[in-house]
This record gives structure tokens, sequence and C-alpha cells, in this order.
């Protein structure tokens, strides 16, 4: 279980928290897709879901070639809240966050 301390220290970066919106908003992503939305190279997206993960707040399934990311389904119902109040607050990047995913060509399709 994550204390708020933990939460407010995993989205005190501006990288992880735009995942951690994105990935409240659109469900599971792929690393792909991440690096699509938020505009920055691959290594970088992967170390910050790695720190994500390892604060408890992301969960990952493989599935096939792809590595999808989404928030743990365990997250308690206050940092659920938090995320979604993140969002709200900035929904204007949220949305060009969005708005780069779905430009993305060649995205995967899963199951």
């Amino acid at each position: 279980m994550v204390t708020p301390v933990q939460l407010f220290k995993c989205l005190s970066d501006e990288t992880r928290l735009q995942l951690v919106m994105l990935m409240q908003a659109e469900g599971e992503l792929c690393v792909c897709e991440l690096v699509a939305a938020i505009e920055e190279s691959q290594p970088k997206i992967s170390r910050h879901l790695a720190q994500l993960r390892n604060c408890g707040l992301l969960k990952d399934t493989r599935r096939g070639q792809w590595v999808y990311y989404g928030i743990h389904p365990d997250l308690s119902d206050w940092a659920n809240a938090v995320l979604r109040a993140a969002a709200g607050a900035d929904s204007a990047r949220l949305t060009q966050l969005q708005n780069n995913l779905k430009a993305m060509p060649d995205r995967p399709v899963c199951c």
C-alpha cells in the first residue's frame, strides 16, 4: 500500500506525473505509445515506468512482444482520487497527450 509521502515523491517528476495521468485516462498503454504521447526517448520513459512500478503505482503485463503498463488495480481510493484530481487540474496537458497518442502511426493493437 502506497503512503501519501511515497505517492507524492513518485509524482514529483513531470514525466512520471504525465505518464500516470495518461494511463489514468486511457487505461493500459505500451511503452511505444507512451513514448509517442509524452514525446521523450524510450530509455527515459522506461526508467520512469520502472520507478512508478517500484512505487506500487503501476502494474505491467506482457502480451506477445508488448509490455503494457497501467494503474495498479490495488491502488487505494484516495490515491486514485489524487490521480484524477491531477488530471483534472492539468486537463489541457492531458488533452495534448491524448492527441499525441491518437496521432501515433502504427499504434499497436492488443487483444
